[in-house]
């Protein structure tokens, strides 16, 4: 999951969304996925300059332009993706992470950045709905408040057949919380962030939790990252086939990046590359 436009917390633009990403879906190898991923972030930035945006980078180094509203922000990776030579939805799909908890105020959901007003939990459920139908998204972390369990579970309930529903703040790396969502079917998936929870044992534990529901795992960096590669060996002995760690504008980013890109040559033939969201978005 590579973060190419920023708002919310991580930028101060009009965005209310925290983080707009790509997965490369279709590549082949990780060494693919990569380039097909950084192609489409250096042509979003050339596509952005052309149309006189700002294209200086965000907290994880997305793009942080000021730009007309969330919608807006998928409308031009769309572009972004096409121009880079790839099809949107079977190469290249959308994931996002719009960290509600942080436009969470008094149980509704201001959207004050973009002059959306407030919502209701079932109002963005079908918010995020109606932009399924529009842009190939599989993935939606954090779409609701870290307290807002009912409304998880009836978004989950609503959307989870349809894309990947991953819970981060409502989680926290936490297997007491993570097996309440199992039992309420509160997402579909979770957020792994190993200094979230504190050791690599209580992490992995985390992990077995979601492998024996069913669940997929996204292991995740934080954003006041290092340039500590650990994070990219332990996504691949995991196996959950998803990481998300920023995007290929800053150090500490990249290398993650570099350390997946040697690990995918030292294993060489016997490299296994595979997305469990490898599918093809035809909504």
């Amino acid at each position: 999951m590579m973060n190419i436009l920023n708002g919310g917390k991580h930028a101060d633009n009009c965005l209310d969304f925290q983080e707009f990403m790509i997965m490369p879906i279709g590549a082949p190898t990780f060494a693919e996925a990569l380039r097909y991923a950084a192609e489409t972030f250096h042509t979003l930035k050339k596509i952005l300059r052309s149309r006189g945006y700002s294209t200086g980078v965000g907290d994880e180094g997305g793009f942080a332009p000021n730009l007309e509203g969330n919608e807006k922000a998928c409308e031009f990776i769309i572009e972004a993706i096409e121009v880079a030579g790839y099809k949107a939805g079977q190469d290249i799909a959308i994931a996002l992470d719009p960290a509600a908890s942080s436009f969470y105020e008094n149980g509704t959901y201001n959207l004050i950045k973009s002059g959306q007003g407030k919502k209701t939990s079932a109002e963005l459920t079908s918010l995020y709905k109606n932009w399924m139908g529009k842009y190939p998204i599989v993935s939606l972390e954090d779409g609701l408040d870290e307290n807002d369990w009912d409304g998880f579970r009836e978004q989950t309930a609503a959307l989870g057949d349809m894309i990947q529903i991953v819970g981060d703040d409502i989680y926290v790396t936490n297997t007491q919380y993570i097996g309440r969502g199992i039992a309420e079917h509160t997402t579909n998936a979770a957020l792994i962030k190993l200094n979230q929870i504190g050791t690599v044992t209580e992490t992995i534990e985390a992990i077995h939790l979601c492998r024996k529901a069913g669940w997929g795992y996204v292991i995740s960096h934080r954003s006041g990252e290092t340039e500590d590669t650990f994070l990219a060996d332990f996504a691949v002995a995991m196996g959950g086939g998803q990481i998300k760690t920023g995007s290929t504008s800053r150090s500490e980013r990249i290398a993650k990046y570099n350390r997946l890109l040697e690990i995918e040559m030292e294993l060489g033939k016997s490299a296994i590359f595979d997305n469990p969201l490898r599918v093809s978005n035809d909504r």
